[in-house]
């Protein structure tokens, strides 16, 4: 590498992240990397090593990371967003920017479905989807990356529905189920054609959420074949475990667990994907807003939980949370490797907390000390207002 360093071009920015202590690749089949520097150039990861064999010239922005551990920024792969940073639901501000205080970089709408008067009319429901792929492309509140625009489908949607909401951009549908398709052949048929034109599909699971959902079993679930089963364990109502681990067994789709479902079912859920050797499909969520508010540290609180009651290393819970979530939402984030987004989460171990290092801590179901949010190579914040204090934080020298 050259060391004789010549001057960025003009517009060209570059962050030099030094002093790693610990780097989380968001891989699991390596979810430590050996390293401790990360270079990115115009928000775009280009180096991840020893600081001896990348070229770290010519920086526009440096992090000293004072020995803290960095992972991709998490992604929160379900969420209901309705209007900018607020919720209708809780009557409640800034809930996108006090997720990204708890490590979220990147969310992915289950559906707008909190809109007061949300339209049921086919007309209606596609404007409002393409309004909020607008909307959400245009806002980014905290820096956060919000992929919405997920339309509820209704009966009487026909493929040219599909057709035309892919081509105005719209990428997400909505949870099946809550609207007025909450049966298995409509839902296939549906799902089908959202896939032909390259729309990602979300299924509820469970019990009734909203008025006007209604329970979504099994049956429902493994007929639809939709690309993510949304809420395995349950939003808030899980199914009984003979129906979870028959979806677990009965496709290859992904398993959503969230913060706002029941926790028992979900360590049921995870313990029947490492039975099946598949925790490659395991994904995490909040689905927030809902009617118990919003949970700025619902997913952090999620990796800790599954890690400490689920006997799965800290370093692979944070996998469901980023290169995971990332691999099957087809997301450029979530993965610590060049050619990726350069978003990141600087933590260390909670201050007083039990372990003697961030892994050891999180697997005793501690929460981690955010120091610092990265989001497409721009520092969003530092010391995180929500979690615990980290017992070192990092520092922005340049």
């Amino acid at each position: 590498m050259a060391h004789d360093a010549q001057a960025a071009p003009a517009g060209t920015t570059k962050l030099v992240i030094r002093n790693i202590g610990l780097v989380l690749s968001g891989l699991l089949e390596r979810p430590i990397l050996d390293a401790d520097t990360i270079v990115a150039v115009n928000g775009r990861i280009t180096a991840v090593g020893r600081a001896k064999d990348v070229d770290t010239d010519g920086a526009t922005s440096i992090v000293d990371a004072h020995g803290v551990a960095v992972a991709p920024g998490l992604i929160d792969s379900h969420v209901h967003p309705v209007a900018g940073d607020w919720t209708p639901r809780q009557s409640q501000l800034n809930w996108i920017d006090s997720s990204m205080h708890g490590g979220v970089t990147t969310m992915v709408s289950a559906g707008e479905v909190h809109m007061p008067g949300r339209p049921r009319d086919i007309v209606g429901l596609k404007a409002m989807a393409i309004t909020a792929q607008r909307t959400y492309s245009s806002f980014r509140s905290g820096g956060v990356k919000l992929h919405a625009g997920a339309p509820v489908i209704e009966q009487g949607m026909v493929e040219d529905d599909f057709r035309d909401l892919a081509e105005a951009g719209v990428t997400l549908l909505g949870e099946i189920g809550l609207g007025g398709v909450k049966d298995g052949p409509t839902g296939h048929k549906m799902v089908a054609w959202a896939r032909k034109y390259g729309i990602q599909s979300t299924i509820h699971t469970g019990g009734p959420s909203i008025p006007g959902s209604g329970l979504i079993d099994k049956d429902v679930v493994l007929e639809c074949d939709a690309d993510v089963v949304g809420h395995i364990n349950g939003g808030h109502t899980a199914l009984p475990n003979d129906q979870i681990r028959c979806i677990c067994e009965g496709c290859r789709r992904g398993l959503e667990l969230v913060h706002n479902g029941n926790e028992r079912a979900a360590l049921f859920t995870l313990r029947t994907a490492r039975e099946l050797n598949q925790l490659d499909r395991v994904i995490l969520g909040t689905d927030g807003p809902a009617g118990s508010g919003v949970q700025p540290l619902g997913i952090v609180r999620m990796i800790a939980m599954l890690s400490s009651l689920g006997d799965v290393p800290a370093e692979t819970a944070f996998c469901f949370a980023t290169g995971n979530t990332a691999r099957l939402r087809k997301l450029d984030c979530g993965i610590i490797e060049p050619g990726r987004a350069a978003d990141f989460v600087f933590m260390d171990r909670a201050q007083h907390s039990a372990g003697k290092t961030l892994l050891e801590s999180v697997a005793l179901g501690d929460l981690p000390g955010i120091g610092m949010v990265v989001i497409d190579g721009v520092v969003r914040a530092g010391r995180s207002r929500n979690t615990p204090p980290a017992t070192a934080i990092p520092e922005q020298v340049l």
